[in-house]
């Protein structure tokens, strides 16, 4: 018998990622869908504007969390998974056995019966945010588009 090695990390945000310094994270639940509204990165990806926002929408999610630990807990090990995931900062399904999904006790119930199974991470800058969600999918805030329609020539 194999040994039971624990959850794997699927790093998710390829050429993307949330401000650094202040994304601002901000979450609406409309029916069973969740919203994670935040500061893209412009720093590290030029093709995002400064303020520019972000949408990851978690589609029939069955309960979410956005937690207290930040980078500085990360670090000093405050974290469950701060001895296995890969790095802090980014976006990962975490796959296989979690025997630690359910230690924190701040999750929001959405849906009971929702068949939802994959488990979401991300951590950002102060928070860590967490989701049980059937899948994902990253838009632009339709707002970005009117923004820089607006903006004026040559201003960034």
């Amino acid at each position: 018998m194999t040994p039971d090695v624990g959850p794997s990390f699927v790093q998710l945000n390829e050429g993307w990622n949330a401000e650094p310094n202040a994304p601002h994270p901000r979450i609406k639940v409309v029916g069973t869908d969740v919203f994670l509204k935040f500061f893209l990165n412009p720093y590290q990806f030029p093709q995002f504007d400064r303020d520019e926002l972000g949408i990851i929408r978690f589609s029939t999610c069955s309960r979410y969390r956005i937690g207290a630990t930040n980078d500085e807990g990360w670090y000093r090990g405050k974290c469950r998974y701060s001895a296995i995931a890969p790095a802090w900062g980014e976006f990962y399904e975490i796959v296989g056995t979690d025997v630690r999904l359910d230690e924190p006790t701040d999750w929001q119930v959405i849906e009971t019966t929702a068949t939802a199974s994959r488990h979401f991470l991300f951590y950002l800058r102060d928070e860590t945010f967490e989701c049980i969600a059937k899948d994902w999918e990253l838009a632009p805030d339709p707002v970005n588009a009117l923004v820089q329609k607006v903006r004026p020539l040559g201003r960034s």
